[in-house]
């Protein structure tokens, strides 16, 4: 279509009121889940050749399946639609979706975790694998890659570094339990893909004082604008982390906590996080101090101040007796 087309389709429609009108009307809001919505939900991922779980917030389906339960958290996960937190087509299946609803998704194995590649199995010397893993099944870290012993023989150790679900296709069971719109919770299940245990968290709006940069009035239009730092009092909008031992135990998050609490602050529009580790006292301190004090005669506290009181002390007295000692 050409300019002079196009501005002659235009001025007809203008003439029409009821085409103007209609083209004029706001779109209706899309209905269901959105990218960008936090969404609880419950699932279990299976391989479609045998059937085999390979993870789910069901603590009896775990069960079932022989799956070691230990330091493992059973409960429907938070995760953000469109946020990559579920496979592309999981997510896609999510969009429109209500809060109730379940579905089930085939994953190809390309688009779960790759097809298998015999070039990822190879042969390295088996001193690159720690005493202790030289034995087949065992899980081990090669030149910075990831990988399974096939075999061990001799000083050979055959290593397969593709994912232990590559050529896997799977199938992806979901419900919907609910939409999460309070932050805190928000921020929570953000944490919760990281660590085995989400920690407490909350959220409040902290005055600062920040040194800033401000630009000095001048009556010189001309001159070159110059700038003095001033304290100035600023809101910042602060997440608080209560630590875990089993969180600053998380090789994930000791590695990288800058990122994930990045992440974190950029979905939630937050300013900072700030992670608070709280050691309760045992009495050992307390108890030690009591053997010391046992010690000094078996006197407690007041003991030990009415033994003082007893004790008659002149200074001036000590004063002079020294001052005699000096003249002879």
């Amino acid at each position: 279509m050409s300019d002079e087309q196009a501005e002659s389709v235009d001025s007809d429609a203008a003439d029409d009121p009821e085409e103007t009108a209609t083209e004029t009307e706001p779109e209706a809001a899309e209905s269901g889940l959105q990218d960008g919505d936090f969404v609880r939900i419950d699932y279990t991922v299976r391989t479609v050749d045998d059937d085999t779980v390979v993870d789910t917030t069901y603590e009896d389906v775990a069960e079932e399946a022989g799956i070691d339960d230990e330091d493992h958290e059973f409960s429907p996960r938070i995760i953000v639609v469109g946020a990559g937190h579920v496979f592309e087509d999981v997510n896609e299946d999510l969009i429109g979706k209500d809060v109730g609803d379940t579905g089930s998704v085939h994953i190809d194995a390309v688009d779960a975790f790759g097809e298998f590649d015999p070039d990822d199995v190879r042969t390295v010397s088996a001193n690159k694998i720690d005493e202790d893993d030289r034995y087949p099944g065992a899980h081990v870290n090669v030149d910075g890659q990831q990988g399974h012993v096939e075999t061990i023989i001799g000083g050979r150790a055959r290593v397969d570094f593709n994912h232990p679900l590559a050529g896997e296709d799977l199938e992806y069971e979901y419900e919907i339990v609910d939409v999460v719109d309070d932050p805190e919770e928000q921020a929570q299940g953000l944490l919760g893909m990281h660590l085995d245990h989400a920690p407490e968290v909350w959220i409040e709006t902290d005055e600062v004082e920040e040194e800033v940069q401000v630009e000095v009035e001048s009556d010189d239009e001309d001159a070159e604008p110059e700038y003095e730092t001033e304290t100035q009092t600023v809101e910042k909008e602060t997440l608080y982390i209560e630590a875990t031992p089993q969180m600053t135990m998380n090789q994930q998050w000791l590695f990288q906590k800058q990122q994930i609490a990045q992440q974190v602050m950029d979905r939630l529009g937050l300013d900072r996080v700030i992670v608070q580790e709280t050691i309760d006292g045992t009495g050992g301190m307390m108890g030690g101090m009591g053997g010391m004090m046992g010690g000094m005669g078996g006197a407690g506290g007041a003991d030990v101040e009415e033994a003082l009181e007893d004790v008659d002390v002149d200074a001036d007295e000590i004063v002079d007796e020294l001052e005699e000692d000096l003249d002879e």
